[in-house]
């Protein structure tokens, strides 16, 4: 990157901050142009964009609509709900000019987002050849959203493909959990399907929640410090330097001054052999090392130099870093695969050694400081270019600690960048329903529940349905299977997953996909039966189908006279069955204390589950607790029970 372009983009903070070029007609956003798909029977809000001020009028089919631009050039036209049907043309008239959709269509929409697993495509999931060919469906429309962050909520959706009919040309890049959903539903509820995808592999819940959301979930403060960085990144990137520092101090037991980014530091410093991904090197410690790795680069000042401003690019860092000089917080990124461009003010340097600390956090695949080493520059304010891809040390994180806060201005992690960019733009768009898959990346970060109830309530309220249906995908297993009962934090999730959708009786379900994972890849194939199962959740949710949406789900736990335990499940279809086995696995009894669950089988009849004690303490009862358990409970639709943890009286 040049010198200009470093100092260009260290100025704007995220190039593409410049403001929208004038409008010489009007403009239809993307989610309203050809091939659209507008929710029936609920009031249709087109958007767009003109000349500010301008009085616009709009003609869907036989209906007209008329308003007025803001000063902005922003308008929304407000049609009445229409019945499904189609095709359309939609048209939008103003004094600068015409704007038209054609083969417009009125009929269902589902707005589906997530990480990685609903980020996953038809062409990567399992039978794609088949079910591409297959994919033909000119009342299914597809429209993805491209990756994109912003400081503040947006009105603008940026580079979109838009509409597209659904076909063995578009059907294989888009979302296979998604789509196999869509498709499905397009069978039963026999009216036109759109189906919009707004995911991001390795996101957290809370980079999808607005402002109002984090709040209510106890995020205020990381919302404040997001808003403070679009003001002053400096002053924000130092205060989350200071978070940072106060969490390592903690967890590792270092004494202010001691830490391993004071300049000072007395780690075992190695030379970095070269450039590169760590599991690159050559060094056994590395080869398939996910941790934490420190990196040190030192460097001298004349005074002259010392006294400028300056902008350090260090290229990307996998996953995530936390960076000072001199031993003060420079910035932090949490993007793989985005280079880092830290701003530093006046007096961030100084005459003589100056020392560069990287701490780079892997925690999946391949880790460190990948360059290319070109790329690598610290750019002084009179434009002078000091070569850093050379001359680096490292030092191996042996000590072990619980995952680091993240900058909440990062694209994935904390704090509603994500959500700014993604979802604030659809606006008041129509939906039937959500269907989202995440969580993977909350493993470990407690309060799950309260996010995901956040998140829910924050979209109903942005899209103005304040019972808009969410169909949640539980956690499918990753990891090896358990050989003896162990705390497992993937069980967790899908336990908060559990309790939020419990609590939302009526507008949310889970679709179970404990029994569809791989232990060695957090990415299962499976995808055509989680899009059932989605489909499922969203006939009884959104069309009142007059059976379960889930599947078997706790319901209580009794002891009988006998002193055994009775679990009663709820959302059975027809009657609880085991497989492989006479006798239902993965049951535990459990104490009050920590270490003191052990497993036992369940003679199961009808919907209930009966497990013996064994004369020790029972306080509650866990099943399915594992990365990846093993399970053979299903009911006569072939759905597996969920996992749960539950209190016994």
């Amino acid at each position: 990157m040049r010198a200009s372009a470093l100092r260009s983009c260290a100025a704007l903070i995220a190039c593409g901050m410049a403001a929208l070029p004038a409008i010489a007609q009007p403009v239809l956003d993307p989610v309203f142009g050809d091939h659209a798909v507008l929710q029936r029977e609920h009031p249709i809000a087109v958007r767009g964009r003109t000349a500010p001020g301008e009085a616009v009028t709009g003609r869907l089919g036989q209906m007209e609509a008329s308003t007025r631009a803001d000063d902005e050039g922003r308008f929304d036209l407000d049609f009445p709900a229409m019945a499904a049907g189609g095709p359309y043309s939609l048209t939008v008239t103003t004094a600068s000019g015409t704007a038209s959709a054609t083969d417009v269509l009125v009929g269902d929409v589902f707005l589906c987002s997530g990480q990685s697993n609903m980020e996953l495509a038809v062409a990567r999931a399992q039978d794609a050849d088949n079910q591409i060919a297959a994919s033909d469906d000119p009342m299914l429309r597809l429209f993805s959203i491209e990756r994109k962050t912003a400081l503040a909520p947006t009105r603008d959706l940026g580079k979109v493909s838009g509409w597209l009919r659904s076909g063995p040309q578009t059907a294989g890049g888009f979302s296979a959990a998604c789509f196999y959903m869509a498709q499905d539903l397009r069978r039963s509820a026999n009216v036109p399907i759109g189906a919009i995808h707004s995911s991001w592999g390795g996101s957290r819940i809370s980079a999808w929640m607005g402002d109002d959301a984090l709040t209510a979930s106890g995020l205020g403060a990381a919302s404040e410090l997001r808003k403070l960085y679009a003001r002053d990144p400096a002053a924000a990137s130092a205060q989350a330097g200071s978070i940072w520092e106060a969490w390592w101090r903690k967890a590792s037991g270092d004494a202010s001054g001691r830490e391993p980014w004071q300049a000072d530091a007395a780690l075992d410093w190695q030379p970095v052999p070269r450039i590169g991904y760590w599991e690159d090197w050559g060094v056994d410690a590395l080869k398939a090392f996910n941790g934490m790795v420190w990196f040190r680069r030192v460097l001298t000042l004349t005074p002259a130099q010392a006294r400028q401003s300056a902008t350090l690019a260090i290229g990307p860092v996998d996953d995530a870093d936390q960076t000072w000089v001199n031993g003060r917080p420079a910035g932090s990124g949490g993007n793989p695969a985005k280079p880092r461009i830290y701003a530093l003010k006046a007096g961030a340097l100084q005459a003589g050694r100056n020392v560069i600390t990287v701490n780079a956090n892997d925690s999946y695949g391949r880790g460190g400081m990948p360059g290319p080493a070109e790329a690598m520059q610290l750019v002084l304010a009179d434009g002078t270019v000091i070569a850093l891809g050379d001359g680096w040390d490292y030092a191996i994180e042996t000590r072990k600690a619980a995952r680091p806060p993240r900058a909440p201005w990062e694209d994935t992690a904390v704090a509603g960048t994500i959500y700014n960019a993604m979802i604030a733009p659809l606006g008041r768009i129509g939906l039937k329903g959500v269907a989202w898959y995440q969580g993977e990346s909350d493993v470990g970060l407690p309060g799950y529940a309260g996010r995901l109830t956040a998140m829910m309530a924050g979209w109903r309220q942005q899209f103005g349905l304040s019972n808009l249906p969410f169909a949640i995908v539980q956690l499918a297993g990753f990891g090896m299977p358990s050989t003896s009962p162990s705390e497992s934090g993937w069980a967790e999730l899908r336990e908060e997953q559990r309790q939020a959708t419990q609590a939302d009786t009526g507008r949310s379900a889970l679709a179970l996909a404990i029994d569809l994972g791989d232990p060695l890849d957090i990415h299962p194939g499976q995808k055509r039966e989680v899009g059932r199962r989605l489909s499922r959740a969203m006939q009884t949710l959104a069309y009142g189908a007059a059976r379960p949406a889930t599947g078997p789900i706790i319901a209580n736990a009794v002891r009988t006279a006998d002193d055994k335990l009775l679990l009663t499940f709820v959302g059975v279809e027809g009657d609880l069955t085991t497989r492989n086995s006479p006798v239902a696995i993965g049951f535990e009894l459990c104490g009050a204390q920590g270490g003191s669950c052990r497993y036992a089988l369940g003679q199961v009849s009808g919907r209930t589950v009966l497990l013996p004690t064994d004369g020790q303490s029972v306080t509650r009862v866990r099943y399915a607790w594992s990365d990846t358990p093993v399970v053979n409970l299903f009911d006569a639709a072939g759905l597996p029970a969920a996992p749960f943890e539950i209190t016994v009286p």
